[in-house]
């Protein structure tokens, strides 16, 4: 996804759970491991999902990557997402936030509550996470509660041409303003000395003629244009609006 200036990778995931082959664990977080480590360090990743772990409350060892704020404790496979957070740089965002119990637990099964969705961003991109909760009223699938993060942005700057005036061809249209166009044109021609020029020099003197008489006739335009589409934009129109 592209907003502004900033390019971000979004990787959803549903890893698979406890009960699954150690191999099979092990293929997964290389794959993702390769999936991320690829994108370049100018780009931005959030990686979220089911990751099927508990981390944890304790953050010892893992102080970058664990933020200390998460509800029940580490089982043997939650160890393995804090080392592949912490081996590609990244932070758990669900850890950087003091919450209530409803807004820390994102699986429910009747009495049973854990931790086990995540989402996770780079290091150098935790200053724009502000806030990590759950809505305990919502569910995104069976059981797993939804995961809300927002994120900060700088707004790209727009940049404005700046404004140069141009000599205003369009009062031409006018009869009379053509007419003396077209004679101050004529007197300034017959003033010229054209003897001697290369074909280069005659076009670039008739030019400033004809520059300089439409800027003496016509005159300048005293700023952007106010109207994008202007076909319909007349003294008329204009006079119209002077007087509402």
């Amino acid at each position: 996804m592209v907003s502004g200036d900033y390019v971000l990778n979004v990787f959803t995931v549903y890893a698979p759970h406890s009960g699954k082959p150690d191999e099979e664990k092990e293929s997964f977080w290389n794959e993702v491991f390769h999936l991320v480590s690829c994108i370049t360090q100018n780009e931005m990743v959030v990686f979220a999902g089911g990751m099927n772990r508990h981390i944890g409350s304790s953050n010892v060892g893992y102080d970058g990557t664990h933020g200390g704020f998460v509800y029940c404790s580490r089982n043997a496979d939650g160890s393995r997402i804090l080392e592949f957070a912490d081996g590609l740089n990244l932070v758990i965002c669900n850890t950087l936030f003091t919450k209530q119990e409803a807004k820390l637990v994102t699986y429910v099964a009747g009495p049973e509550k854990s931790i086990v969705d995540y989402i996770i961003v780079q290091q150098e991109d935790k200053a724009k996470v502000r806030n990590v909760k759950v809505i305990s009223s919502e569910e995104c699938v069976p059981k797993h509660k939804l995961l809300v993060m927002d994120m900060w942005f700088k707004a790209t700057k727009t940049w404005h041409r700046k404004f140069e005036p141009r000599e205003s061809v369009w009062k031409l249209k006018e009869e009379k303003t053509c007419e003396e166009y077209r004679s101050m044109v004529g007197d300034k021609v017959e003033e010229a000395k054209w003897k001697g020029l290369s074909v280069n020099d005659h076009w670039q003197q008739m030019k400033g003629i004809m520059m300089e008489s439409a800027q003496d006739i016509c005159g300048m335009t005293k700023g952007p244009r106010r109207h994008k589409e202007t076909w319909w934009w007349n003294e008329e129109v204009a006079e119209a609006v002077r007087e509402t």
